[in-house]
């Protein structure tokens, strides 16, 4: 009988998915990657409480994924922008949500904000693309594989 492959689970790995799950730590970071970065901005832009938005910054600069900058010398005003870590992980996982619900909103006039690759200065449309063959992933057209390759050749 094949082995089965164990349960993976990743504690850290849920714990950072549940941390920007939670409804207003995903809207902040849309909005500081899409340029809202100050705390009066976000305010006004979400519509939340002074509280809970100096609350969720904290919570989202202690989980490294937001960097506070003061931007004022003579009181203590800060701007958010994203870590590095964030870029990496955030980015992606917002334009993807952001994209999708875009695509399907029930209000008429819902525009894309347009996305600038920096690398090459044009407008762009990001999308997933196989590593193989550099086609567009479909989500019809992804499933996992019930063994890794070179598992197999090990057995």
């Amino acid at each position: 009988m094949a082995e089965r492959t164990p349960h993976i689970t990743f504690q850290h790995g849920q714990s950072f998915l549940a941390a920007i799950a939670e409804r207003w730590n995903y809207q902040i970071l849309r909005e500081v990657f899409f340029g809202v970065r100050r705390f009066g901005e976000l305010k006004r832009t979400l519509g939340i409480s002074a509280t809970m938005l100096t609350t969720r910054l904290n919570d989202l600069t202690e989980l490294g994924l937001l960097e506070k900058r003061a931007y004022r010398p003579d009181k203590p005003w800060y701007e958010y922008r994203l870590t590095d870590a964030a870029r990496e992980l955030v980015v992606p996982a917002v334009v993807a949500i952001t994209r999708w619900a875009e695509g399907r909103s029930a209000g008429a006039g819902v525009d894309s904000r347009p996305l600038l690759h920096t690398t090459c200065g044009n407008e762009t449309e990001p999308y997933l693309a196989c590593s193989s063959c550099h086609q567009p992933i479909l989500a019809s057209a992804l499933e996992p594989l019930a063994e890794r390759q070179s598992d197999m050749e090990k057995k």
